[in-house]
């Protein structure tokens, strides 16, 4: 980011003054846009630090000034020690706030014992502007900076046992506390309600913990030229609406469509007392817009399992263990299955615990023709990941493991492998040549070729059990869409993309209609069809 505004700068001319008040002014947006435009006689404080993050702060406080919210901005540190563009802002508060005594007001903290006068009214704030440090920081806060840290952090704790609502917390960038480029904390930080981050996201605003203390994140623009973005040798995104939106217009049904167009997904799923799955995994393929779905499950479990599903999926029964789990001795008719179908997903509900059925799930993965999604059991089954087993561009491997099977994967208990998640996913990506879905909290995909995907979308709700099953069900989907349609040009990565976005807005959605604590797998599954409306309406429904 400091490449980008140097050259922003540089090479397009534009004023650094400017950046920080486009800055400021889109802060002042997101503000305004939450108390509906009505912010004449709303109390703010703003904490600006002696950088520029406090002057993009003081240009804040100008614009909520001028929008009639009575307004403090408090410099942490003597005016005379500022420098740059800072400066300017803080010079035009300050003088500002001798003209304009009844809504603004500038003042200098230099001690714990200032702050200590000040701190006590905290609570009396609508609004408290988070602009003491941004993306430059790179050690723990101390000192009179902890301080503030402290008091608000105190607030609001003590206004969850008070009638008065806790103030409304804005970071400026990025809160202050966090390096941008670590995903951890590294000591106090201000847990904000919402961050404006500017012109692309951080590390720190979208990787947990560290992004959990953000709030909500809204990735403002404010005039550094898309084209600089593309040129920095990034290996790290944050997946938007418009790329989902583009893989949906790219797969939208046609008048001439039929189902054979929208491709046959084959799930591999299921035992004997483990139906749930594999019906859970079915009706997600078919409702995420696959023309065919078949389910290949235990003969003991098939009549479960077809009882269960959607009228439309259909079930073939596979040879099986005397307990109820596939046998090896499926092999060659799961193979001919597949010759029939265009993406198979295999896993849910298997259970890993039988030899044979390891046998199965290792000899049908190894001998594929179409891409494989696999998830659950069929991971299991592949623990510790073979060294000779990789995917291809034609026969592409998704895997889906939480951090628990990926530690299996990777044949050891050690969970400092995955600390670092995106490092982990990556590691493993490229050297098997895999797709990895890393699930969990901001769930991430890594590609074979370093790529790492963060997804903004989903809630807590989505640990309900089945939802991976929902998931790998959604991926085959899509997979077997785009597959069918675009044949020797399909991006298996861009399909995996678009389908963890589509089925974390569909988790929202339901959240939205019944909350997080009742919310069930088929609930999101029954959200999946809104969360597509919702991002291609013009695609999505008939022209009549």
């Amino acid at each position: 980011m400091r490449e980008i505004d140097r050259l922003t700068i540089e090479e397009h001319g534009v004023p650094s003054l400017e950046l920080m008040q486009a800055a400021a002014r889109a802060c002042f947006l997101e503000i305004e846009k939450r108390y509906s435009g009505k912010l004449s006689g709303k109390k703010a404080r703003v904490l600006c630090g002696p950088g520029n993050n406090g002057g993009d702060g003081a240009a804040l406080g100008h614009l909520l000034s001028d929008a009639g919210a009575i307004t403090e901005v408090i410099l942490f540190g003597r005016f005379e020690d500022t420098h740059g563009d800072a400066r300017k802002n803080f010079e035009r508060v300050r003088e500002t706030s001798h003209d304009r005594p009844s809504n603004l007001s500038f003042v200098e903290c230099r001690s714990s014992e200032d702050w200590s006068n000040l701190s006590a009214s905290t609570s009396s704030f609508d609004i408290v502007i988070d602009a003491l440090f941004g993306t430059g920081l790179s050690r723990p806060l101390d000192g009179l900076f902890s301080e503030v840290v402290h008091n608000l952090s105190v607030t609001r704790k003590n206004s969850g046992n008070s009638l008065r609502k806790a103030p409304f917390i804005f970071s400026v960038d990025i809160p202050s506390g966090l390096d941008s480029d670590i995903f951890k904390p590294i000591g106090p930080v201000v847990d904000a309600d919402l961050t404006v981050t500017f012109t692309a996201p951080k590390l720190a605003n979208v990787l947990p913990p560290a992004a959990h203390l953000n709030g909500k994140l809204v990735i403002a623009d404010i005039g550094s030229p898309a084209n600089l973005v593309d040129r920095m040798s990034a290996d790290l995104f944050v997946t938007e609406e418009e790329d989902v939106k583009g893989w949906l217009v790219s797969t939208r049904y046609t008048p001439d469509s039929f189902k054979n167009t929208h491709g046959h997904v084959l799930v591999i799923a299921g035992s004997r007392g483990y139906t749930g799955a594999a019906a859970l995994c079915g009706n997600a393929a078919m409702r995420a817009g696959a023309g065919l779905t078949t389910i290949g499950t235990p003969a003991s479990a098939q009549e479960t399992v077809a009882s269960t599903v959607m009228s439309e999926v259909m079930t073939n029964a596979l040879a099986e263990t005397d307990r109820g789990v596939v046998s090896d001795d499926a092999i060659d008719h799961v193979l001919r299955l597949m010759s029939k179908a265009t993406v198979m997903a295999i896993g849910p509900g298997l259970t890993s615990e039988d030899e044979r059925t390891r046998n199965f799930v290792h000899s049908v993965v190894a001998q594929r023709t179409i891409p494989i999604v696999i998830d659950a059991d069929g991971l299991n089954c592949l623990s510790p990941w073979p060294a000779n087993l990789s995917g291809t561009d034609e026969t592409p491997l998704v895997l889906t493991p939480h951090l628990g099977e990926m530690l299996r994967l990777l044949g050891s208990a050690d969970k400092s492998l995955v600390d670092d998640r995106v490092s982990a996913a990556r590691k493993f990506a490229t050297t098997n040549r895999v797709i990895l879905l890393l699930k969990g909290s901001r769930s991430l995909i890594a590609a074979p070729d370093g790529r790492v995907f963060i997804n903004p979308t989903g809630n807590a709700g989505l640990g309900t059990a089945g939802a991976g099953d929902t998931l790998t069900g959604l991926i085959a989907g899509f997979m077997a869409q785009e597959f069918a349609q675009k044949k020797h040009k399909a991006d298996a990565l861009q399909a995996t993309i678009a389908a963890l976005y589509v089925g974390g807005l569909a988790g929202d959605l339901a959240a939205r209609d019944m909350g997080m604590r009742s919310m069930l797998a088929s609930d999101i599954r029954e959200h999946i069809g809104e969360a597509m409306c919702s991002l291609d309406p013009l695609g999505e429904k008939s022209s009549e």
